[in-house]
């Protein structure tokens, strides 16, 4: 049997992640996000003092909060859920406020309650994902994560 010369043809190649709020260019350094102030420098965003000289941009985080497109929702529902509403909400800004130190593009954009549930919205899949996970590790209760659009949102949904 004879193997071929360039190897199978027959598998799917997954394409590169295509995220439009990132950047493909590297930002000239240093450079400071003009509504929340988070800055690029060695390559990455983080949370750091800046100068006057610094250039002035949108983070990416900023621009899906201003156009209004998340890349994380969260549904949360349950009697449980009603009834430790403030208690459940307390983790949830705490776990966004540690991933926000880690990640600075990864924040909460909204919190909507109505009548038998919550939805929170995101600018990143990181923090609603361990959002999900923080609410599974420490309530138990029904919990799936769900990523759409070759991975560039998650849909988390946790139930108790």
């Amino acid at each position: 049997m004879k193997r071929a010369a360039h190897g199978r043809k027959d598998r799917l190649i997954k394409e590169k992640r295509h995220d439009s709020y990132l950047s493909q260019t590297k930002f000239p350094e240093p450079t400071a996000c003009s509504k929340c102030g988070v800055v690029f420098t060695n390559g990455r965003w983080a949370w750091k003092e800046t100068t006057e000289t610094a250039h002035k941009i949108i983070c990416p985080a900023c621009k899906r909060q201003a156009d209004n497109y998340p890349a994380g929702r969260i549904k949360l529902s349950g009697i449980f859920y009603q009834d430790h509403k403030n208690e459940i909400l307390n983790l949830i800004q705490n776990v966004e406020k540690q991933e926000k130190q880690e990640r600075p593009l990864e924040r909460i954009m909204d919190i909507r309650s109505e009548k038998s549930m919550t939805m929170i919205t995101t600018t990143g899949i990181h923090v609603a994902r361990r959002i999900g996970e923080a609410l599974s590790r420490a309530y138990k209760g029904e919990y799936s994560i769900n990523y759409a659009n070759g991975d560039d949102q998650i849909q988390v949904t946790w139930h108790r």
